[in-house]
């Protein structure tokens, strides 16, 4: 009933965010049940979307309380460069327009825009276009984004990630009935 939920929720989001974008990914966060984290991913890529990353150990993710500890975003891309296998990409979560052209600069493979609203999602699509660096990077949005303004971010974006996907379903009421 729940990875069922979370399945068909998926689909739907899905269709919605692909009637405007034909390549986008819908994907799940990190925020699944605890033990429950395959069954839930599963349904997921079930439903056709994403299951993202299964745990932190999967890429690096550089996230804002990173960049403040090692004292900017340069500084903290520099070092996940130097401790990381040539094998694992590097996405950074940044909060401003100006930040992801900088990320995009400095060449993360994946940048999250995170908790951005739709108008500054446009920006920063638009100007790495403008900059030639946007074939360059994967776009992902992700925070705040739900079923009914998914379509507003994925017009820009190669991949939604959205915890709504496994935290926010409605499980499917079904039983069993057996028959003589």
């Amino acid at each position: 009933m729940r990875a069922s939920g979370i399945a068909t929720m998926t689909r739907r989001i899905l269709e919605r965010a692909r009637s405007v974008n034909p390549r986008v990914r819908v994907a799940a966060t990190r925020k699944t049940t605890p033990f429950l984290r395959y069954l839930e991913k599963k349904a997921v890529a079930i439903g056709g979307g994403d299951p993202h990353r299964f745990s932190l150990s999967d890429a690096v993710l550089i996230k804002d309380n990173h960049i403040r500890a090692v004292g900017g975003l340069e500084k903290a891309i520099m070092l996940a460069r130097e401790r990381s296998p040539f094998t694992v990409k590097i996405e950074v979560e940044v909060e401003t327009v100006e930040d992801a052209i900088k990320a995009a600069e400095l060449g993360v493979d994946i940048i999250m825009l995170d908790n951005m609203k739709p108008s500054d999602v446009a920006k920063v699509h638009e100007e790495l276009v403008r900059r030639g660096l946007r074939d360059r990077v994967v776009l992902e949005a992700s925070g705040g984004i739900n079923e009914d303004n998914v379509v507003e971010y994925a017009r820009y974006v190669d991949v939604v990630s959205m915890g709504a996907l496994t935290h926010s379903y409605k499980s499917i009421d079904m039983s069993m009935d057996l028959i003589k």
